[in-house]
Parts: C-alpha cells; structure tokens; sequence
C-alpha cells in the first residue's frame, strides 16, 4: 500500500508550509512505514538556515518522522470509528549524523516499537542516499474526536 498527496493531506492536519511528507512508498499497518521527504531550496527555513550553507533544521527533520508515523498510525487506525487527532507526545535519542540539503530526498523509515491503548513508541531512521542523517524514538498520542 501506497499514499500519494492527497491521502496523506487526509491523514495529517498539517498544510504547507509545514506539510513534510511527499509520498509513502510502503506501508505494514501496525508495524512500519516508509515515505519521502524531498526537500527543495524553495522551503521558508532555508533563507536564514544558513545564508550561504543552506541546511534542513534539525526539528523539521523530526517533525518530517513525526508526520510519517502519523500517516502509519491513522492508516492502521481506520475504521475504529471517529476522527483520528495525533498529537506529537515526545522525542528520545535524537541523533544527527549528517546534513541535509536542498537537492536531497529523505527517506523516512518508521517502525512501530510497541503500542499501549492510544499511545505508541516508533523507531524513526532518516536516510539520504543510503546514508543515516538521523535517528530518534518518538512517541505519539491518538486521540478520537467525534
């Protein structure tokens, strides 16, 4: 299974400019995700991060892993009745191993670590060509809302 744009914007709440997932390759409901971010210089953070030396911030990376994991876990969700809210519950082991540039395609890869009613804990890699750019823990929170 596969999500374009359009799936995805159904899935997340958020909209550009903080809209950070282009497309879900794979998807395990439950269990794991793999989806891309392609960044372009034409993103608003770029300007002033840095003049010159343009590098993706470090919390827009985390926040690209949250929104994967968001897409994971309102795909596996549905059907359970009522609209899906997810709430972003906290971050561990955050790791930045390279940068990330305009020009790169991040690859996005989310593994669900354990599940206890509404919340989750997901093991989050990010990829550019092949290479760990990041890694964190994330933890998430969904919350029904009729």
């Amino acid at each position: 299974m596969v999500m374009n744009i359009e799936e995805i914007m159904a899935a997340l709440p958020h909209r550009y400019p903080f809209l950070l997932v282009d497309r879900v390759l794979e998807i395990k409901k439950g269990e794991y995700i793999k989806a891309i971010k392609m960044v372009s210089m034409n993103e608003p953070h770029f300007p002033g991060h840095f003049p010159g030396n343009p590098i993706m911030p470090g919390v827009m990376i985390l926040e690209a892993m949250a929104q994967a994991a968001t897409c994971l876990a309102v795909k596996s969700e549905e059907g359970a009745g009522g609209k899906i809210l997810p709430l972003f519950a906290g971050v561990e082991k955050a790791r930045f191993k390279a940068p990330v540039r305009p020009g790169d395609v991040l690859v996005l890869e989310v593994t669900v670590s354990r599940r206890r009613g509404y919340l989750w804990w997901l093991e989050c890699v990010g990829t550019v060509d092949g290479k760990v750019v990041c890694k964190a823990d994330i933890q998430a929170a969904l919350q029904t809302i009729e």
